[in-house]
């Protein structure tokens, strides 16, 4: 057999390829040809990162090429994570930075209405960027003599930030807006951009619509709404178009009965509404009495201050969003319009109390309302009492979608265009028309608990402001080991931001990934904003707190983002934590999981309990003077007291003081090392405190500043520990030793109140074979006392046992001052039977009995929340939102139990 020979084809017409490349472009093709059949250069994770990724995106301070160099202790968290490495779990325990300042005198808007950076305290409730009630935990002090800038944005709106306030912007310079994070100072150099310098470079996105418990409203809001619009100052008619007598159907949906009338006296097409019509009475003489100020209607106005007083009562602008909306309509349907073509809602009113209203509900419902200010050509009365031509009003001007409808009546709701026919992105932005130096003024910062550390302020509701190694990981995989990959944040809100903000930017600015992820605008492009669909993977996002997501996929690759934020179950149906780990065990081996958060509370923190569990990694680095390797601890900073600036750290071994200026050789010098042994030979655990943070970025001195300023106050230090240090806090919940908790005994005789009880209140507890009731007096400064215990023989389906405990409601208990208390509310446990409780509560009425339902963890924003609709079942016919419930965070009330227990 003879070796098989070359012979030149036919078609080639050459018998030689001596000259086959000899042509232009024939050396850059072979170049192509020989990368395409390369293989992949071996990366870590670190080493991808310093060669592909570029940072623009919202979590980066410093715009530019990764530089690994820069963090030095991050490398190998990361390569942990290399396909390369056996280790399956990483776990990381890390420290938050703080925000940056704001003039004292800027609103922030609160729950209980508004308040300034410089009123503000630790514990006070504010809102997130995305709606959520969260709570201040931390202050800076008050900086003085810093550059401020005031920027104005398109709506109007006005804020003084100091130049090194963050901003999580849209960067409009390309045609495609990139998300990035910059400062005050970095956007002052270039705001417009243009030819002409016509288009505003960056914009902000608008708030979420604002998350706020439904309220116990006397008057439906849309009854408020329309009667504020156009109705009467002192009485219960309100003015209408004579084409909309539709309008009495809609008020008589809301609980109201009102009656539609054509009056002879009428100019023009005016029709008259009126609510809760009474019938007329005639005097002995014959003249007729007007009933309108014996409405029910006018008696909850007058309840609420509004008669020849009209404005919007605060527990309507904190009620919650379907309740807002509704007041909206209300106006809208007295004193609203929509253009012609359906783009622009308007509102028009003379009374600036309530134009402002408006817009503070518009911005709460994540609109961008924009104020225009008109004189009218008609003869009018003004404040004198005397006629004029020309008054002022104010017209309000806004996109909205039949999606989300802001009228009721059907003649104006039918012009309202489908977002389909619109640019809703264009309407959920507010464009920064200018950035100006101003005179330096005082300025602080804050920090909030809720998960993504941003908060909002200003009248127009804006949002302000480290996962950068798992966003590291993301694009390692998608260039690098592409599989199939789930990063979970603690909500689905948070995850569609956290996709918007890093991962749309992460693949934008990184050629090779643009490559392999095709734009979301493309046909077919399997690039949504939950799902990015790559060549060998996908990359699934979604939030802890759905149960679907968590469940939807196996997943080689696992990223668990701020893990302490979760719920304590998705969905009911389990840890989030546990649902997601399940989704990798199909790769055995192969999986990757990545457990990041800042910690919380000792015994509660999810990320304590994996660090602890692991083999505790800690940071070593050399003490510049005799070489000793140590891990940073907060305890060994020393400077004098009143004087952050004299902060230094004193080595363990020589005590020698070390200037901060050591800390980027002492940082390249650093390794890891275990502290513990693991619980799992697949797991590493590591935890780094702000202490390490690069130059220029979070310096002793200010660390130093931050904990002089939290003495004091338990949630300042609380917090301190929590986003500097990067450390547990330990809750006052522990029982508190018995002896001194029975020394502290007191005597008084049972079923008797107190002196010091000023009401009383019970909790009820429904077994299978009894009900048993504790009452409690209630005095000062939350001090309590157990006046009675009843047991109710019987369970539920007893009815004698419902009847005993609708007795003890109207029982009463004598006072130790002579006089008798009843139990002023009764809250009554769900979570035996139910549908019984529901309907034992709807028979009472939910003015005395509120039925409750305990959930685990710890929730000091909100530890009772609602009420919530739920079902309820009457003479066996089943009732829609019959019953309210309340829910309870019980851990909360036991750490307050506990605390209180402690005080001496």
């Amino acid at each position: 057999m003879s070796a098989p020979s070359s012979t030149a084809s036919p078609m080639s017409g050459r018998g030689s390829d001596e000259n086959a490349l000899d042509f232009d472009g024939a050396e850059g093709l072979l170049r192509a040809w020989r990368s395409g059949i390369r293989p992949d250069p071996d990366l870590t994770v670190s080493q991808w990162a310093d060669r592909h990724r570029r940072l623009g995106s919202r979590a980066s301070a410093e715009p530019g090429r990764y530089r690994s160099a820069r963090t030095p202790y991050m490398r190998e968290i990361m390569d942990r994570l290399s396909p390369g490495d056996p280790t399956q779990r990483v776990v990381f325990m890390k420290a938050a930075q703080v925000g940056a300042p704001l003039a004292l005198d800027t609103p922030v808007p609160t729950p209980c209405g508004w308040t300034t950076m410089g009123e503000i305290a630790v514990g006070d409730l504010v809102y997130d960027e995305g709606g959520r009630i969260c709570r201040v935990t931390g202050l800076s002090p008050v900086f003085e003599d810093r550059p401020c800038f005031e920027i104005a944005f398109d709506d109007g709106e006005r804020i003084v930030a100091d130049g090194d306030h963050r901003w999580p912007v849209w960067d409009f310079t390309n045609d495609r807006p990139v998300a990035r994070t910059l400062t005050t100072a970095e956007m002052s150099g270039r705001v417009r951009i243009g030819a002409r310098a016509r288009r505003h470079r960056y914009a902000i996105d608008c708030c979420d619509p604002v998350d706020m418990p439904e309220q116990d409203l006397i008057l439906h809001p849309y009854v408020l709404g329309l009667w504020l619009g156009d109705g009467s100052s002192v009485m219960n008619h309100i003015s209408v178009h004579e084409e909309d007598a539709e309008i009495v159907e809609h008020l008589r949906d809301c609980g109201v009965e009102a009656e539609f009338r054509l009056p002879k006296w009428r100019k023009g097409r005016v029709a008259n509404v009126v609510i809760d019509p009474t019938l007329r009475m005639r005097r002995a003489d014959g003249a007729s009495l007007s009933s309108a100020f014996r409405s029910r209607f006018v008696t909850r106005l007058r309840q609420l201050d509004l008669l020849d007083n009209k404005h919007v009562p605060l527990p309507y602008m904190r009620a919650s969003r379907a309740q807002r909306l509704e007041l909206v309509r209300g106006l809208m349907d007295s004193d609203g319009t929509i253009t012609p073509d359906g783009k622009r809602c308007e509102f028009s009113n003379a009374d600036r109390g309530l134009v402002d209203a408006m817009v503070e509900l518009l911005r709460g419902l994540g609109y961008k309302p924009a104020i225009y200010h008109g004189r009218s050509r008609s003869k009018v009365i003004g404040r004198d009492g005397r006629a004029t031509t020309s008054g002022e009003y104010w017209r309000v001007s806004w996109t909205a979608y039949a999606e989300e409808p802001m009228f009721r009546l059907s003649r104006k709701r039918a012009r309202m265009r489908p977002i389909e026919s619109g640019r809703p992105w264009k309407s959920r932005r507010r464009r920064i028309v200018a950035i100006r130096p101003v005179p330096s003024v005082p300025v602080r910062c804050i920090e909030v608990d809720s998960p993504s550390h941003l908060f909002l302020c200003g009248r127009g509701w804006i949002p302000t402001h480290n996962t950068e190694a798992g966003n590291n990981w993301i694009g390692f995989v998608i260039h690098q080991a592409p599989g199939p990959m789930l990063a979970v944040q603690p909500t689905v809100e948070l995850a569609k931001r956290n996709s918007r903000q890093r991962i749309d930017p992460l693949i934008d600015e990184s050629p090779e990934l643009r490559e392999r992820v095709k734009p979301a605008r493309s046909r077919d492009a399997g690039n949504t904003m939950l799902s990015k669909e790559f060549a060998g993977g996908i990359l699934i996002m979604t939030g802890a707190n759905s149960a679907v997501g968590l469940r939807s996929t196996p997943a080689r690759y696992i990223f668990l983002d701020e893990v302490d934020a979760y719920p304590a179950s998705a969905d009911e149906e389990g840890d989030p934590v546990t649902l997601a780990e399940a989704r990798s065990l199909t790769f055995a081996h192969r999986r990757k999981v990545f457990l990041v958060s800042t910690p919380t509370i000792r015994g509660l923190s999810r990320i304590e309990r994996e660090f602890e569990a692991s083999d505790q990694r800690r940071y070593f680095v050399p003490c510049p003077y005799c070489g000793q390797m140590q891990w940073l601890k907060f305890e060994r900073l020393r400077w004098e007291k009143g004087r952050p600036e004299t902060a230094d750290y004193r080595c363990e071994a020589c005590e020698v003081p070390i200037a901060e200026h050591h800390k980027t050789a002492m940082l390249q010098a650093g390794e890891w090392r275990p502290t513990a042994t693991a619980a799992d030979p697949n797991t590493v655990g590591y935890h780094l405190s702000a202490l390490y943070s690069p130059i220029g970025w979070l310096s002793w001195e200010r660390i130093v500043r931050a904990w002089e300023a939290a003495q004091g106050s338990d949630e300042a230090i609380k917090a301190f520990r929590n986003t500097i240090l990067g450390e547990t806090w330990v809750e006052t919940g522990e029982a508190p030793d018995w002896q001194l908790l029975y020394d502290r005994r007191e005597r008084w005789n049972p079923g008797i109140v107190p002196a010091g009880g000023l009401f009383l209140t019970a909790g009820a507890d429904v077994q299978k074979d009894r009900i048993e009731v504790d009452v409690w007096a209630w005095g000062r400064g939350l001090e309590s006392w157990l006046v009675d215990h009843v047991v109710i023989e019987g369970g539920p389906d007893r009815q004698d046992a419902w009847g005993d405990l609708t007795e003890l409601l109207s029982r009463t208990w004598p006072h130790e001052r002579g006089a008798h208390l009843k139990i002023a509310r009764l809250a009554i446990d769900t979570g035996y039977e139910a549908p019984a409780v529901y309907g034992w509560a709807r028979a009472e009425g939910f003015a005395q009995v509120a039925p409750v339902k305990g959930v685990e963890g710890f929730n000091r924003a909100s530890p009772v929340s609602g009420p919530t609709y739920v079902d309820a079942t009457e003479g066996g016919k089943r009732l829609r939102r019959g019953a309210r419930l309340w829910t309870v965070a019980v851990s909360t009330f036991k750490a307050e139990t506990y605390r209180f227990l402690r005080l001496a």
